[in-house]
């Protein structure tokens, strides 16, 4: 297979010199432990499938669109007892940002989408701070888990880390970097006990081996790769019309009554 002209870490100067492009995505994941039967990668892993397939999509659509090489490291200033995870904080997270911004904005690219993959990621402030700076551009993020949230569809178990959606996933994406499941934890998952958070209006970070023994949260037990690949071929779908959407929006016209 030949290079992908939507993916940059492919594609050649030639290429690019040749090419207008309307939209730039950058996938921003995490490096951490996944349970025991996941790669610590999985979050960009899965990053790089999924915004791969959309931008595929959109491509051929006729839409030009670039994917940007995906940001390995998140947010987990909350696992650091955990060995060989990596954390980013938030404010390297912007500086980041902050350059790839600028480096666009000066290519003449005025549309950039941050695919987020890591739920300790969150890039709102920084793009508020970034559209101010950089009034010319128009800057997104996309949680891709919740392209299409009705995880219920698809899934009987709800933890959202390693658990039966994104493990079933894995096995759809890279199967043999999935060990057995008889090899997994529970995910079994302690919560905290405010009935402010249980009813969604208070909000405090988790100490993950406080709450997790094996680091996952959801249990991995019922995980198929039929239910990954039915899950993921919404996403895609979704994802890649919204690009082309994207794209074709005048950034004038961004705006409805």
């Amino acid at each position: 297979m030949g290079p992908r002209p939507y993916i940059l870490q492919e594609t050649n100067w030639k290429t690019v010199k040749e090419t207008n492009y309307e939209v730039a995505v950058l996938p921003w994941g995490a490096t951490e432990a996944h349970n025991y039967h996941m790669p610590y990668g999985t979050d960009n892993i899965q990053n790089e499938f999924i915004t791969a397939e959309a931008a595929k999509l959109a491509w051929d659509r006729g839409v030009k669109v670039m994917v940007l090489p995906n940001i390995p490291f998140g947010v987990n200033c909350q696992q650091l007892d955990i060995k060989l995870t990596i954390n980013l904080n938030p404010s390297t997270q912007f500086q980041v940002l902050h350059d790839i911004v600028s480096s666009l904005s000066g290519q003449g690219i005025k549309k950039l989408i941050v695919l987020n993959g890591h739920g300790g990621n969150d890039f709102k402030q920084m793009i508020r701070e970034l559209s101010a700076e950089f009034p010319e551009m128009f800057i997104g993020q996309v949680n891709w888990y919740s392209v299409d949230p009705h995880w219920d569809k698809y899934f009987e178990d709800s933890g959202d880390h390693a658990g039966e959606m994104e493990t079933s996933i894995m096995m759809k994406i890279v199967p043999d970097w999935v060990l057995p499941l008889s090899d997994a934890g529970d995910g079994k998952a302690k919560k905290l006990k405010f009935k402010a958070r249980q009813e969604g209006w208070f909000w405090a970070p988790r100490e993950w081996t406080k709450v997790t023994a094996d680091t996952g949260i959801g249990n991995p037990a019922k995980s198929a790769v039929e239910k990954g690949e039915a899950y993921l071929n919404k996403v895609i779908a979704k994802f890649s019309n919204f690009l082309v959407e994207f794209a074709e929006t005048k950034i004038k016209d961004k705006y409805t009554d």
